[in-house]
C-alpha cells in the first residue's frame, strides 16, 4: 500500500468514526421498526397457520410457501453483489430494494382482503416468492452497508440491541394481532390486518435509513458484467478454504430450518390455534429472541461469532428435542422460547461471521455466495420437511432437522476457525 493509499484509508476510517453515533442510532431505529414487520411474517406462527387455513389443511402447501420464499432469496444475492460492488455508495440501491421488499407484505395483506379461496392462496404464494427475491437482494446490500459504517468491534452489541428493541415492539404487536385482530376463530381478514400492520411498521423503519451518512471508500472494484463476476467465484472459494467450509456448514445447518413451520402445527394438535394461542407463542418466540440478543451480541464482541453460532445450534437442537414432550401451552411456550433464542443467535452469528472473512473488496461476492448457498439449502430443506410431514409425520421432520443441525455444527467446530482471531495472528 502506497503512502497515498494509506492516507486515503485513514480519511475513510475517520469518516466512519465521525458519523458513527448518528449511523448507530439510525440503524437502531431502522431495526426496531423494520424488523417488527418482518418478524410478523417470518415468525414460525402466523404465516404457517395462515397457509394452513388457505390450503384447507395441507402441510405440503405450508412448506411450499416458505420454500418459494427461500427460493426467491436464492435467485438474487449475486445480482445484488454485482449492483453494488463498483459503487462507493450503496444506500440508494438499498432503499429501492427495501421499498420493493416491503411492498410484498402489502400484497399479502391485500390478497386476504380482496381475494378468496384458491386465488387468495396463489396470490400469497406469489407474494412470498417476491418477498424472497427482494430479501435476497436486501440481505447482501444491507449487510455490506452495515460493514461499511459500523466497526467490527461494535457490530455484536448493535445487532443485539437492535434486535432487542425490535423484539419488544414485536411482542406487543403479536399480542395485539393475536388477541384483537385474529380472535377466537382466525380468518383471512384477521391475518390480513396483521400483515398490514407489519407493512406500516416496517415502512416506517425503512425511512429511518434516510438519516444514515454513508462513507465512501477510497477505492472500489471496476464495474463488471454479471457473468464475469460469477466466473471469479470458484477462484475466490479456492483462495479461502476456511470461508468455503463455513459456507458448507452454514448451508447444512440451514437445512434444519425445515422444522420451523411445523412447530406451531404440531403444538396446535393438542392446544388449538386460536388467536390468543398464536399471539402467546409468537410473544414467546420473539420475546426469547429479544432477551437473548443482548447476550449473543455481548458474547460475540468478546469471543467472536463462531462460538455464538455453535451455541445457538446446540440450543436449537435441545429445543427441538423438548418439543417431543410438549403437552399444553406452557410446554409449547418453552419450546418457542428456546427456538426463538436459537434462531436469532444463528441468524445474527451467521450473517456477521460472513463479514469477517477475506478482504473488503470481495465482501459483496462473499455475502452473495454465503446467502445463496444458505437459502438454496433452506429451499430444499423446507420442501423436504413438507414431504416428510405430509407422508411420514412430524416426528420425521424434527429428527431429520436435528440431524442436519448436528452435522452443520460439527463442521463449524472441527473445520472453521474464528476468522477475527485468524486475522490478528502474525
Amino acid at each position: 500500500m502506497t503512502p497515498e493509499d494509506r492516507r486515503a484509508e485513514r480519511r475513510y476510517q475517520l469518516d466512519v468514526q465521525r458519523h458513527l453515533t448518528r449511523n448507530y442510532v439510525a440503524l437502531l431505529a431502522h431495526g426496531m421498526l423494520g424488523q417488527t414487520g418482518f418478524r410478523l411474517v417470518n415468525a414460525p406462527t402466523f404465516m404457517p397457520a395462515y397457509l394452513m387455513l388457505l390450503s384447507g389443511g395441507s402441510e405440503f402447501i405450508v412448506s411450499l410457501g416458505l420454500a418459494l420464499q427461500a427460493l426467491g432469496m436464492t435467485l438474487t444475492p449475486f445480482l445484488a453483489a454485482n449492483l453494488i460492488a463498483h459503487r462507493k455508495r450503496v444506500l440508494p440501491v438499498g432503499l429501492i430494494s427495501g421499498a420493493l421488499m416491503r411492498s410484498t407484505i402489502l400484497m399479502i395483506a391485500l390478497c386476504g382482503f380482496f381475494l378468496e379461496g384458491t386465488t387468495a392462496l396463489v396470490g400469497v404464494l406469489l407474494s412470498l416468492t417476491l418477498l424472497g427475491v427482494f430479501s435476497g437482494m436486501q440481505g447482501v446490500i444491507f449487510n455490506f452497508l452495515n460493514s461499511k459504517i459500523i466497526p467490527v468491534s461494535k457490530r455484536g452489541r448493535l445487532t443485539g440491541l437492535r434486535n432487542f428493541l425490535a423484539g419488544i415492539v414485536s411482542a406487543a404487536v403479536a399480542f395485539i394481532a393475536g388477541a384483537l385482530l385474529l380472535g377466537d376463530v382466525p380468518d383471512a381478514t384477521g391475518y390480513s390486518w396483521t400483515f398490514l400492520l407489519g407493512f406500516v411498521l416496517t415502512s416506517l423503519g425503512l425511512m429511518m435509513l434516510l438519516a444514515v451518512r454513508e462513507p465512501e471508500p477510497p477505492e472500489v472494484r471496476d464495474k463488471q458484467p454479471l457473468g464475469a463476476s460469477l466466473a471469479k467465484l470458484p477462484q475466490l472459494l479456492r483462495d479461502d478454504p476456511a470461508f468455503t467450509r463455513y459456507c458448507l456448514a452454514r448451508a447444512l445447518a440451514t437445512m434444519g430450518r425445515m422444522a420451523l413451520p411445523f412447530y406451531i402445527l404440531y403444538a396446535g394438535q393438542s392446544i388449538g390455534l386460536d388467536g390468543l394461542t398464536l399471539g402467546t407463542l409468537t410473544i414467546a418466540f420473539t420475546g426469547a429472541a429479544t432477551l437473548s440478543n443482548l447476550a449473543w451480541g455481548a458474547m460475540a464482541d468478546r469471543t467472536g461469532f463462531r462460538l455464538t453460532l455453535l451455541l445457538s445450534i446446540a440450543l436449537w437442537i435441545a429445543s427441538t428435542g423438548l418439543l417431543i414432550f410438549t403437552d399444553g401451552l406452557i410446554m409449547a411456550a418453552m419450546v418457542f422460547i428456546g427456538v426463538g433464542a436459537a434462531v436469532q443467535g444463528f441468524q445474527n452469528s451467521s450473517q456477521n461471521l460472513t463479514l469477517e472473512f477475506g478482504d473488503r473488496d470481495d465482501l459483496p461476492a462473499r455475502l452473495a455466495i454465503a446467502n445463496t448457498a444458505s437459502e438454496l439449502a433452506g429451499t430444499i430443506g423446507t420442501l423436504l420437511g413438507g414431504l416428510l410431514a405430509q407422508y411420514l409425520g412430524y416426528g420425521w421432520v424434527f429428527s431429520v432437522s436435528v440431524l442436519f443441525l448436528t452435522i452443520g455444527g460439527a463442521v463449524v467446530y472441527r473445520h472453521v476457525p474464528e476468522p477475527r482471531f485468524a486475522k490478528l495472528a502474525p
